[in-house]
């Protein structure tokens, strides 16, 4: 649960450090005191999308953090998948945000994704705010109250990765289908490619050896003239130095005067690694220039070769004869498919029977326990509202199953049907409930689920919209028992039955400096909730009366 709320330059709040307690807490304060603002800070720890524009105007960055209390919830699983360092008893939300809109997150100081808060965020806290009444005209919110009353949440998730596989194979069948229709139409044409392209057998390396062969052989007598000018200058001739004997004769001279002059030996063999070296470079010169023919015939059929090359490969779009070879492949399977569709296509047919029977028999078995959780479900709707002023209420759950069509959810539509008076049929709860009995219906829901759930903290911002009166006393007594479950549940409020039954009381004020206004949240005193209530009750001018009227509320809140 909450234990410690910090917030540094966020809106209105320059500092806040606040701690918060278990059990069932209250915060009040004038409108536009700064509430909203709380809410949409610790929104932000739990994943939600940050705006730059939410730091406070004089400052380059904004820091929120909150550590939670959760040595009594089993969360060591999801430290452990996400590689997240955890002590078994406290974790550490922090969420910065800077003026130029970059966001950093971290759990217990390790960098985290807003995917990880939210699914940690949704283990921690929930916030229940008055926009969440609309999920009451939403079938899946429904559908998902019915779930966890029933405990089948595990079912649940079981089903959804099942009809995902589902699915998947349901468009993999229809697109092979799509594909076999055009495929078969192209079919003449495609076998005539791929002939074409066996025809020509083509192999991995060919084109570069051929591109080289044909530039030697388009410039043949020249590399033939060159060859042998270079191997005969090394060589005697009428006209050149014969360059092989100088240097056999250089070797002979120092030779002859190794024994008496001792350099002249490393010389003269230095000399003769030259003169190894140039023979046999003469000898390959004159080997080579042997070896070029000019073949304008071999060029030919060499040209042939790259031009039928060039061709397939502007025709398919290739770069290289290794670019057409996978397109080869791939022609040559498509065709198997076409050949043997009606075997693909049956195979996946049959796949797709029976992984619809898998997930069927789990819709089948989610669609039994909402039938089931149904009726309790409008047994304890009943028992909850009747004591918030509802002593007629006409309460269902209604199921209705369409088993030809699964959905994401089963085959099942869920509604909630209402009536707040004895006469007159049920209807959509979002359709006839008023706003107050919109409200009183999603504290009730909340408290249903609150066990099966087990989320440590929930945060009601002004569940009491509506209400008021002992209504509003009536409500406060089921948060405060939902409080006492080993939860935490902070309501925010503006009406004074609630506000006396919290065991810890915050208010949020706001204060006008020289050049700003700045929001505070500060716990309250005994002496400081019974001003405050009395405020609640009469207004700005304190009264003796509103006094006495609070002091009585705060009694009351101990039976």
């Amino acid at each position: 649960m909450l234990k410690n709320l910090q917030i540094e330059n966020y809106a209105l709040i320059e500092h806040l450090d606040i701690d918060f307690h278990p059990g069932f807490s209250v915060i009040t304060g004038e409108t536009g005191a700064g509430k909203s603002i709380i809410i949409g800070a610790i929104g932000l720890l739990l994943g939600q999308r940050a705006d730059s524009r939410s730091i406070k105007a004089d400052a380059k960055r904004c820091v929120i953090e909150a550590t939670f209390d959760v040595s009594h919830y089993q969360l060591a699983a999801f430290f452990a998948d996400n590689d997240l360092d955890f002590d078994g008893s406290e974790c550490i939300i922090r969420r910065e945000l800077t003026a130029a809109g970059k966001s950093r997150a971290f759990i217990n100081d390790t960098p985290a994704s807003l995917t990880q808060l939210r699914e940690l965020g949704e283990q921690l806290l929930d916030i229940h705010s008055q926009h969440k009444n609309l999920l009451l005209g939403k079938e899946d919110f429904q559908l998902s109250i019915l779930d966890i009353v029933a405990n089948q949440q595990d079912t649940l998730a079981a089903y959804k990765k099942e009809y995902k596989e589902y699915k998947t194979l349901v468009r993999q069948l229809d697109e092979a289908i799509e594909e076999a229709k055009s495929s078969k139409a192209d079919e003449e044409f495609l076998q005539f490619q791929v002939n074409q392209l066996a025809e020509a057998n083509l192999k991995e390396g060919e084109q570069e050896e051929l591109e080289a062969e044909s530039e030697t052989l388009e410039h043949a007598e020249d590399i033939k003239t060159a060859l042998y000018n270079a191997a005969n200058r090394l060589q005697a001739s009428s006209d050149r130095t014969d360059i092989l004997g100088l240097l056999k004769q250089s070797i002979g001279e120092l030779e002859s005067i190794s024994s008496v002059y001792s350099h002249s030996e490393e010389l003269s063999s230095r000399l003769d690694s030259c003169y190894i070296e140039l023979k046999d470079v003469a000898d390959e010169l004159e080997s080579l220039a042997e070896d070029i023919e000019y073949s304008p015939h071999r060029l030919e059929q060499v040209n042939e070769r790259l031009n039928t090359l060039y061709t397939l490969q502007k025709k398919h779009g290739a770069d290289s004869v290794e670019d057409l070879l996978a397109i080869q492949s791939d022609m040559e399977e498509k065709l198997m498919r076409i050949t043997h569709s009606d075997d693909f296509i049956g195979e996946l047919r049959r796949n797709v029977e029976q992984q619809k029977d898998k997930t069927t028999t789990l819709a089948q078995k989610l669609s039994k326990g909402r039938k089931a959780t149904a009726k309790k479900v409008e047994k304890e709707m009943k028992e909850r509202l009747v004591p918030l002023g509802m002593p007629n209420v006409q309460f269902q759950c209604a199921v209705v199953c369409t088993p030809a069509e699964l959905t994401p959810t089963g085959y099942d539509q869920a509604q909630f049907l209402f009536n707040a008076n004895k006469s007159g049929e049920p209807k959509p709860v979002s359709q006839i409930a008023s706003g107050g009995e919109i409200a009183r219906v999603m504290l009730a829901l909340k408290a249903l689920i609150a066990g099966a759930v087990k989320l440590p903290t929930i945060i009601f911002d002004e569940i009491d919209t509506g209400v008021s009166g002992s209504i509003a006393e009536k409500m406060a007594r089921i948060m405060q028992e939902m409080g006492a479950q080993e939860r935490q549940v902070i309501s925010i409020t503006h009406l004074p039955q609630i506000a006396a039954l919290g065991s810890h009381h915050y208010k949020v004020y706001k204060e006008d400096t020289h050049d700003d206004t700045l929001s505070h949240i500060v716990p309250l005193s005994d002496e400081e909730r019974v001003e405050e209530i009395a405020h609640m009750l009469s207004g700005e001018t304190l009264t003796q009366a509103a006094l006495d009227n609070a002091q009585a509320l705060l009694k009351n809140s101990q039976k």
